[in-house]
């Protein structure tokens, strides 16, 4: 009797543990901050930020904020590729405080990037004018914004190769003959934006022909993506595939993954074309099921880098910024059951940017948001560091968010499509 008892008492513990760590998960889910909290708190803690860093650029007239590095802020001129980034944060806090210094901030950063509207060197026109003249008149209306927006594409469509199917990408590397890279994807979104303003297909068309001749030549089989692809002119056809910034050349540099995710979701958004929803499906599940995506959801800075197999690799925050805003966005266009899991996998790494390892304190790190960013690693540039382009797509993420919040949320922003604030 006393053997059967122990017997009894022995089958019945592992259901007792069972239900204990059931009910211990429970009340973990339970005490779990809710989300609309998270992004509060983190769009307050971006508001101040930004405050003082705007504050502390009244000693760099005519500069903008690059980084933050052993204590001393690094600004940049309006013809770096990150010039944008800064305005286009202010443009969308103002949208979310509807405070007036926001939008006087906004305007007098967005003022210093506007000759970039004359550069035709570089293909980040997008990045330079769309996140700051661009975020301007979606809020404003302003008729001074589009037309800056209007002549700085006019440039940006010299670096278009009509024979190519491509927008040239740099103008440098003397082992490329024409050169593209992943992140070029990113600076279609303002093509697409002067076909609707303008009423002009071409803009858009010519976007698609760049989206669809990078899906052809810069993924590799489990659809993660080169950083750099160069076309021989005489053939059309690739001749090099390559990193700049990677840890090699068939690596997945983290950033990179996430420029190529959220360029497809976008152009998905503008065309309507099914091939670039599925794309950023594919690049979405290569990213989301890789097992040295760490557990809290924030991508060391390459995939393949060393270190990554036992967790010793710096993490890239500007890596997670952009790919949570575009899972946001993917989770609205996936009709499949996998659209509320690149929703959950988003607020993940909403979660964790927003916790103390990755949020910085009030008054930290010169005004930036968020801590360990990766810039260049193989150049040992901009290497743990915080990054405007990460605080960029950081704020765009909460405020996509905050719009599937509150629905009714005026104000603009891009891709929203929201009306814009008179």
């Amino acid at each position: 009797m006393k053997k059967m008892f122990t017997m009894l008492l022995m089958a019945l513990l592992p259901l007792g543990a069972m239900a204990q760590n059931k009910s211990s998960r429970t009340v973990q889910a339970a005490k779990q901050e809710p989300i609309t909290q998270v992004i509060e708190r983190g769009l307050k803690r971006a508001a101040s930020q930004s405050l003082l860093l705007a504050n502390s650029m009244k000693n760099h007239p005519d500069q903008l904020p690059q980084t933050y590095e052993h204590g001393e802020l690094k600004t940049v001129r309006y013809d770096n590729w990150v010039s944008g980034f800064f305005p286009g944060v202010l443009w969308m806090l103002y949208d979310y405080t509807n405070d007036e210094q926001y939008r006087r901030l906004a305007h007098h950063f967005t003022e210093i990037v506007e000759p970039a509207k004359k550069l035709y060197n570089t293909h980040d026109i997008g990045f330079m004018l769309y996140c700051s003249f661009g975020q301007g008149y979606n809020l404003t209306a302003k008729q001074y914004y589009l037309d800056v927006i209007y002549e700085g594409t006019q440039n940006l469509l010299c670096r278009w190769n009509e024979d190519l199917g491509v927008f040239r990408s740099w103008d440098f590397g003397k082992q490329w003959q024409y050169p593209v890279i992943i992140d070029n994807m990113m600076n279609l979104e303002i093509l697409c934006f002067m076909s609707r303003q303008y009423d002009d297909p071409y803009y858009k068309e010519v976007a698609e022909i760049h989206a669809k001749n990078t899906l052809k030549h810069h993924f590799r089989d489990d659809f993660s993506s080169y950083h750099v692809v160069s076309y021989d002119t005489i053939t059309g056809l690739p001749h090099a595939k390559n990193t700049a910034q990677g840890y090699s050349d068939n690596s997945a540099w983290a950033r990179g993954q996430s420029w190529g995710l959220y360029g497809f979701t976008m152009i998905y958004r503008e065309t309507r074309n099914p091939i670039f929803l599925e794309q950023a499906r594919n690049i979405a599940t290569f990213l989301m099921n890789h097992p040295r995506l760490p557990a809290d959801k924030v991508p060391y800075w390459d995939y393949d880098a060393p270190g990554t197999e036992n967790g010793n690799c710096l993490r890239d925050a500007s890596a997670a910024a952009i790919m949570a805003s575009a899972l946001i966005e993917l989770s609205q266009f996936d009709r499949t059951e996998m659209g509320p899991k690149w929703m959950e996998l988003a607020e993940q790494q909403i979660r964790t940017l927003t916790s103390p390892a990755y949020l910085a304190e009030e008054g930290e790190q010169g005004g930036f948001i968020l801590k360990h960013g990766v810039g260049n690693m193989p150049a040992k540039n901009e290497v743990d560091v915080p990054l405007t382009y990460a605080d960029y797509y950081y704020v765009e993420a909460l405020m996509r968010l905050k719009r599937l919040q509150s629905p009714a949320l005026n104000g603009g922003g891009q891709g929203s499509g929201q009306a814009s604030r008179p």
